[in-house]
């Protein structure tokens, strides 16, 4: 019995643990010599100029061709990850402070076509 007690503590232990540990939303991934923030697809994250910390100015059909790294509902922020809360009422993660977003014409993991364009938008790193 002392050691299904013992067993269940450690158990109860190690769980608490895993959830301190904070979760990122997106990976790291490398292009040539580079590192880079991915979401779970391995399409690259970018950052916009024009946004403000925690806010994101790029709405309509900014937001078509730029489409926000959306945070599920119940997000929390940890670490360097923040969420914002968008006009629409969606949530979308930020990277210490700047919204995130994946480009309309990246259309395969790795690909980084929307890096520099319109010289506002630029590759998320880490």
């Amino acid at each position: 019995m002392k050691t299904l007690i013992v067993s269940l503590g450690f158990a109860l232990m190690s769980a608490s643990l895993a959830e301190a540990k904070p979760i990122s939303p997106a990976t790291v991934v490398t292009s040539g010599q580079q590192k880079l923030l991915a979401d779970a697809d391995g399409r690259s994250l970018y950052t916009f100029d024009k946004d403000q910390p925690g806010k994101s100015n790029c709405t309509l059909l900014c937001a078509v061709a730029w489409p926000p790294f959306v945070a599920p509902a119940g997000a929390k922020a940890s670490g360097p990850w923040s969420v914002v809360a968008r006009s629409t009422g969606v949530k979308q993660w930020a990277y210490k402070g700047s919204p995130l977003y994946t480009y309309h014409f990246d259309s395969k993991r790795g690909d980084i076509h929307g890096d520099g364009a319109e010289g506002v938008w630029h590759l998320a790193r880490p």
